[in-house]
């Protein structure tokens, strides 16, 4: 059985606006529904089952579109940050109650076409207890931030990039229950601030794609992402 899924998609989607003032970013409309619908579909045709949704701003929007999440093929549960924004990693920790031992971490964003059984069997094989699914960007579709080599994740910071990066995260984690449980409860944290540490304590493995991610973060992201989502998925009413 595939492990759970948790959707960080809490975000004030800044770069978005003023589109997102009153919609939240997961329900944006790309190739004519909701993106969320795609996410989730997508995420039913790779192997999982259940999906833990992090929302705030605006995400009851969210939750009266998706429900239960049965009409997707999966089982969807929820995690409010509150009155306080938490941060990914704030988010993160306050769902882990609902995801078991491991999960799998995307974010509500992103729109991630790959197979997750080769990743999982990798972690499976690694002792790290967590792992970063990463692609050789070179700069191309966003700043690389990660230098990874022979297989492993030497250097990563969000905003502090270095010229041998040439690798990016991807949006895909797999993480152990334990690792997050160090997460300070109901305190603002940043996931990428989190994920730095685990790779300064070598606690971090890497799985390297060669598939090419797309989002919706920005203008750009959002055509490129709607236009790839048209010429390999059947049009709605037609799947």
């Amino acid at each position: 059985m595939m492990p759970p899924v948790a959707i960080l998609a809490g975000g004030l989607a800044t770069r978005l606006r003023p589109i997102t003032h009153r919609v939240p970013k997961s329900m944006l409309e790309v190739a004519g529904e909701p993106f969320i619908a795609h996410q989730l579909r997508l995420l039913g045709r790779k192997g999982i089952r259940k999906v833990v949704l992090c929302l705030s701003f605006l995400g009851e929007q969210v939750q009266e579109f998706v429900g239960d999440g049965t009409r997707f093929g999966l089982q969807v549960e929820y995690s409010f940050d509150g009155d306080v924004l938490l941060g990914t990693g704030g988010a993160l920790r306050k769902a882990t109650p609902l995801l078991g031992d491991t999960f799998w971490v995307t974010y509500g964003d992103s729109y991630l076409d790959i197979d997750y059984e080769p990743i999982f069997a990798h972690f499976s094989t690694v002792k790290a207890p967590a792992l970063m699914t990463v692609y050789l960007n070179e700069n191309r579709f966003d700043g690389s931030n990660v230098l990874f080599q022979e297989g492993r994740i030497l250097r990563y910071r969000k905003g502090t990039v270095t010229p041998d990066m040439r690798h990016i995260d991807f949006g895909l984690l797999l993480l152990r229950r334990a690792t997050v449980d160090v997460i300070p409860c109901a305190q603002k944290v940043d996931l990428s601030d989190f994920l730095g540490q685990l790779v300064d304590q070598g606690d971090l493995a890497g799985f390297e794609t060669q598939n090419r991610f797309y989002e919706i973060g920005s203008p750009s992201g959002l055509a490129e992402t709607s236009a790839y989502i048209l010429s390999t998925t059947p049009t709605p009413g037609n799947h």
